[in-house]
C-alpha cells in the first residue's frame, strides 16, 4: 500500500493515459450482499451497452474504504447516443462575420477579458449528428470531437436509464443511477473537473478551463470585468450559462435603477430643510400644543404631536415628490429590462445553437422516473411509437392532492401573519406602558425609538424568522409533491416546482409588506368607534400607522426582510463553505492536493443537485419582487440589490469552480417559467406602486391641500388640517388611559383622519376634504397606471424580441446548411453511382429509371 499517491494520478485519463474518464461512481463496500449484487448487475449492463470501466481499489484511496469506478465512453457509444439525442456538432467553419466594431470601444477595454477567454473556440455551422454521415462533419480526432461537457451529458443519459437487474429478470423499478444513489448502492456520481482551479493541467491532459474560469471569473477582484459566458457554457453547459447571462444582465440593468433611486433619495436629503410639515410637528408652539388621542386602550396615554418629530423627518427622506417620479421610472425600467433581456436571450440562442432546441428537449429529455413509474403505454399520434403515459384519472388525483397541500401551506403562512399582527397589537401596549411620565419623555423607548418603531422592528424580525423556518420545511414538501405528480420531462418538472415554490415564497415574503402597505391604519375607526381585530372577539384594537405615516413602517419592513434575506443567503453561500473548508483542514481530512487523485479531489467537493440552479433563480426573483413591488417606499432598494448581485455573481462563480463537483452539462434555451413570473411581477408592480403612492404615502393629501385648500399655496397649516378633533368626554371608558395626566382645560384630542368636529351637524362623519382626497387618490391611480401601462406596451411594441441582425443570421445559416447538405448528398450519390459503374459489367452499365430519377432530383 502506498502512503502517498503519485502526482501522476492527478489526471482525467485511465491508467493507459489514452482513454478519458467521462464519469466516476464511488461506493463503500459495506459487505451488503444486495448492494454488491446491484453493482455487479449495473456494471455488467453498462459494459453491454459499450461503456468501458476501470476500478480503483479502496487501498489506493485516502480513507482506505472508498472504491472509485471510472467510466469511459468509446467513439461508437458516443456516436450512437449523439445520434439519438440529436446533438448538434460542427460540419463547417462559419463564414458569417462577427458584428462590426463599436464606436468608442476603447472605453470598454478595462472591463473586457482576453479574446481567447471570451471566445474559447471558433464559430461553426452545426447540424444534428448522424452516425451514418460521419464524413459530413469536421472530425479531425474522434477522441476530442465531442467536448467533455457533451461526453458527460451522454454518459449520464445512459446511467439514468441503465437497469441494474440481472439478465433474465425484469423489474422496471430497478433502473437508473438515481435509484442506486438513493438506496446507498453508490454514494456519488459525477464527471471530473479538468484540472485544479489554481493550477493549469499538464499539456497532455488537455485544456485548463476550470483554471481559466477561476482566474478570470471567480475571483472577487474581477467584479468589474465582463463574464466569460462562452467559456461557462462550454465547461458547464447551456443551462448554467444562461443563468449567469441573465444574472449579469439583471445586474447591469440594476445600475440604472440604482442611480435613479440614489438621485431620488438625495433629493429627499437636500429638501430636508424645506419640509414645512415636519417643522410644524417639531415646533413647540404648534406640535407641542397639539394633544393626540391614545393609540391603544388603557396602556397608551395621551401624547403630544411633537414627540414624533424624528420619525416625520425620517419619513420625508422616502415620502417626497421625487418618489412619484421614481415609481413611474421603475414601471418603465422593468419593461425595458424584460424586453432587452429577450433580445439578449435571442442572441445567445443563436450563438449557442439553441434556436430549435425546444422540440428536442420535450421529446428527448423524458425523465427516467416517468418511464419507470408509468407502466401503461399508448401509441404516440405523431411518432406512431409506443410510449408510457399517466392516465387522466391518476393525473387529476395527484393534481388535487398537490393543490390541497399548497393551499394548506399558504393558509399556514396567513395564520402566522395574523399571529404577527396580534403580536404587534399586544406588544405596542407593552411598549407604551413603559412610559411613566408622558409629559417629559413622550412615548420614547430609549431616546429615539417610538413604540411604533420598536413594535415594527421587532415584529419584522420575528416575521423574518418565521419566513426562514417555513421556507426550510416547505422546500422539502414542494419537492415531494412535485415528485408525486410524476412530470413527464425535466422541463415540465422544473416548471411545476417553480410555480409551487414561487407561489409559496410570494405569500411568505411579501404578505407582511402587503399588510403594512395596504391594510395597516386603514381600518382603525375613530375614538368613539374603534375597530378591533376579529371584531369584538378580542380586545386588540386595530393598529394605527406611525405618526410619521405608514410609508416609513413599510420601509422598515422592506429593509429588514430584504436585507436580512440577502445577508442570510450570503452567509449560507460563502461563509459556511469557508468555515467547512477550514474545519476540514483542521481535522486533517485533506492532504495537499498533489498527494491524491483527481477523482478523490472532486469526491470531497459538494454535490451540485439538479435543483441547484432553481434556488439561485428563486433567490433573484424574490429580490426582483422587492425592488419592483414596493420600491416606492424605499428608493435605495435597487442600490442594495446591485451591491448584493455584484457579490452574488462572484460568490456563485467561486462556488461552481472551487466548492462544487462538476455538474452534468444540460441544455436550456431560456430561463423557463421564470420569464412568465417576471412578467407577472412587472405588471403587478405598477398596480402596487400606484396604490402605495395613493394610500400609503401622504403625498396625495399634501398635494390636495397645497393646490385646493391652501389659501397662500404653501404647506403651512397642513398638519392642523390633517388631524380631526374629538371630545375627550365622549371617549368610552375602556379606551381611556389608566393614568389621566391632562388637566381640566384639555377638553379635546386630535387623531389622524378627515372627520367633522364635535358639535357639527354631522359630527364625526367624513368631511368634504376626505372625499376630495379620496377622489384625488383614485384619479392618481388611474392616471399613473394608464400612463405607465401605455408606455410599457409602446416600449414592448417598439423593441422586437429578436434583433434584426440575429434574424438575418439565422436565415443565412439555415440557407447555407441546406446548401451544404444538398451538395454533400449529391457528392455522396455520385460516389455511390461511380462505385456501381465500376463493379457492374460493362454490358449492364445503364442506369435504371429509378436511379435516373433520383439523380435528376438531387441535381
Amino acid at each position: 500500500m502506498k502512503d502517498k499517491l503519485q502526482p501522476t494520478r492527478d489526471t482525467v485519463f485511465f491508467r493507459d493515459g489514452v482513454r478519458r474518464i467521462d464519469f466516476v461512481l464511488s461506493y463503500v463496500d459495506d459487505k451488503d450482499e444486495k448492494k454488491q449484487e446491484r453493482r455487479r448487475a449495473f456494471e455488467a449492463n453498462l459494459e453491454k451497452i459499450g461503456l468501458q470501466l476501470e476500478t480503483e481499489d479502496k487501498s489506493d484511496s485516502k480513507d482506505q474504504k472508498t472504491y472509485f469506478l471510472k467510466i469511459h465512453a468509446p467513439w461508437d457509444v458516443l456516436a450512437t447516443y449523439a445520434d439519438v439525442l440529436k446533438i448538434k456538432v460542427p460540419f463547417r467553419e462559419s463564414d458569417i462575420p462577427h458584428g462590426q466594431d463599436v464606436p468608442l470601444e476603447w472605453l470598454s477595454r478595462p472591463f473586457r477579458l482576453p479574446d481567447d477567454i471570451i471566445r474559447p473556440q471558433c464559430d461553426y455551422f452545426t447540424y444534428p449528428f448522424d452516425k451514418n454521415k460521419t464524413d459530413f462533419f469536421l472530425i479531425e480526432d474522434k477522441d476530442t470531437f465531442f467536448p467533455p461537457s457533451t461526453r458527460n451529458r451522454i454518459v449520464f443519459y445512459i446511467l439514468a436509464r441503465c437497469p441494474y437487474y440481472a439478465e433474465g429478470r425484469k423489474d422496471r423499478e430497478k433502473t437508473g443511477i438515481k435509484r442506486l444513489l438513493s438506496n446507498g448502492t453508490f454514494n456519488a456520481a459525477f464527471p471530473l473537473h479538468d484540472c485544479r482551479y489554481w493550477k493549469k493541467a499538464r499539456k497532455d491532459d488537455g485544456e485548463s478551463e476550470r483554471y481559466n474560469l477561476y482566474k478570470h471569473w471567480a475571483r472577487f477582484l474581477c467584479f468589474y470585468k465582463e463574464q466569460p459566458l462562452n467559456l461557462i457554457r462550454k465547461y458547464y453547459g447551456e443551462k448554467i450559462g444562461i443563468y449567469f447571462a441573465w444574472l449579469g444582465f439583471y445586474t447591469e440593468m440594476l445600475f440604472f435603477a440604482a442611480i435613479m433611486g440614489l438621485i431620488c433619495f438625495t433629493y429627499g436629503v437636500l429638501s430636508y430643510d424645506d419640509n414645512i410639515s415636519s417643522k410644524e410637528i417639531c415646533d413647540p408652539e404648534i406640535g407641542g400644543s397639539i394633544v393626540m388621542c391614545p393609540l391603544c386602550d388603557k396602556k397608551c396615554p395621551f401624547w403630544k404631536l411633537n414627540s414624533t418629530c424624528l420619525s416625520s423627518w425620517q419619513s420625508h427622506l422616502f415620502d417626497n415628490e421625487g418618489t412619484v417620479f421614481f415609481a413611474i421610472f421603475m414601471g418603465i425600467w422593468v419593461t425595458l429590462f424584460l424586453e432587452f433581456w429577450k433580445r439578449r436571450q435571442a442572441r445567445l440562442e443563436y450563438q449557442w445553437d439553441l434556436v430549435d432546441f425546444e422540440e428536442e428537449q420535450q421529446q428527448l429529455q423524458i425523465r427516467p422516473e416517468f418511464e419507470i413509474k408509468c407502466t401503461k403505454r399508448r401509441i404516440n399520434k405523431i411518432t406512431q411509437e409506443s410510449e408510457p403515459y399517466l392516465p387522466f384519472s391518476s393525473k387529476c388525483a395527484r393534481f388535487s392532492l398537490s393543490a390541497t397541500t399548497v393551499l394548506l401551506w399558504i393558509s399556514l403562512i396567513v395564520a402566522c401573519i395574523i399571529g404577527v399582527i396580534a403580536y404587534r397589537l399586544a406588544v405596542y401596549a407593552a411598549f407604551a406602558s413603559i412610559i411613566k411620565d408622558p409629559l417629559r419623555k413622550i412615548q420614547l423607548v430609549g431616546r429615539f425609538i417610538t413604540p411604533q418603531l420598536a413594535t415594527s422592528v421587532t415584529a419584522s424580525c420575528i416575521n423574518f424568522a418565521i419566513i426562514m423556518i417555513l421556507n426550510f420545511f416547505y422546500e422539502k414538501v414542494a419537492v415531494w409533491i412535485t415528485d408525486m405528480e410524476i412530470p413527464k420531462t425535466h422541463l415540465e418538472y422544473e416548471n411545476k416546482l417553480t410555480m409551487k415554490m414561487f407561489l409559496f415564497q410570494f405569500v411568505n415574503y411579501y404578505s407582511s409588506c402587503f399588510y403594512v402597505a395596504f391594510f395597516k391604519g386603514k381600518f382603525v375607526g375613530y375614538p368613539g368607534a374603534y375597530s378591533y381585530m376579529l371584531g369584538n372577539l378580542t380586545k386588540l384594537r386595530n393598529e394605527e400607522c406611525d405618526p410619521g405615516g405608514c410609508l416609513i413602517e413599510l420601509t422598515t419592513q422592506l429593509v429588514i426582510v430584504m436585507a436580512g434575506k440577502q445577508l442570510w443567503g450570503n452567509i449560507q453561500e460563502a461563509l459556511l463553505p469557508l468555515m467547512r473548508n477550514w474545519w476540514s483542514s483542521r481535522k486533517g481530512r485533506h492532504n495537499p492536493e498533489n498527494h491524491y487523485s483527481r477523482w478523490e479531489q472532486d469526491y470531497v467537493l459538494q454535490n451540485f443537485s439538479q435543483l441547484g440552479l432553481f434556488y439561485e433563480y428563486l433567490e433573484m426573483v424574490i429580490q426582483f419582487g422587492f425592488i419592483t413591488l414596493f420600491v416606492a417606499s424605499f428608493p435605495l432598494a435597487p442600490l442594495l440589490a446591485l451591491f448584493n448581485n455584484i457579490l452574488e455573481i462572484r460568490v456563485d462563480a467561486w462556488k461552481f469552480t472551487t466548492q462544487f463537483r462538476r455538474p452534468v452539462a444540460s441544455k436550456a434555451r431560456n430561463i423557463g417559467a421564470w420569464q412568465e413570473i417576471l412578467n407577472a411581477v412587472a405588471i403587478l408592480s405598477v398596480v402596487t406602486n400606484a396604490f402605495i403612492m395613493a394610500f400609503t404615502s401622504d403625498m396625495i393629501p399634501r398635494m390636495v391641500y397645497l393646490y385646493v385648500l391652501s389659501k397662500d399655496r404653501s404647506m403651512s397649516g397642513y398638519v392642523n388640517s390633517s388631524l380631526s378633533i374629538y371630545n375627550i368626554s365622549q371617549i368610552h371608558p375602556q379606551n381611556m388611559p389608566e393614568e389621566r395626566w391632562y388637566d381640566n382645560s384639555t377638553t379635546t384630542c386630535r387623531y389622524r383622519d378627515y372627520r367633522n368636529p364635535p358639535g357639527h351637524q354631522r359630527e364625526y362623519d367624513h368631511n368634504m376634504q376626505f372625499w376630495h382626497i379620496l377622489a384625488a387618490k383614485m384619479a392618481f391611480i388611474i392616471i399613473m397606471e394608464h400612463v405607465v401601462f401605455v408606455v410599457k406596451f409602446f416600449v414592448a411594441w417598439m423593441i422586437p424580441d429578436v434583433p434584426s441582425d440575429v434574424k438575418a443570421r439565422i436565415k443565412r445559416e439555415r440557407y447555407l446548411i441546406q446548401e451544404y447538405l444538398h451538395n454533400y448528398e449529391v457528392e455522396r450519390l455520385k460516389m455511390q453511382l461511380s462505385a456501381s459503374f465500376i463493379t457492374e459489367p460493362c454490358s449492364e452499365m445503364t442506369l435504371t429509371s429509378d436511379k435516373q430519377e433520383m439523380l435528376s432530383e438531387c441535381l
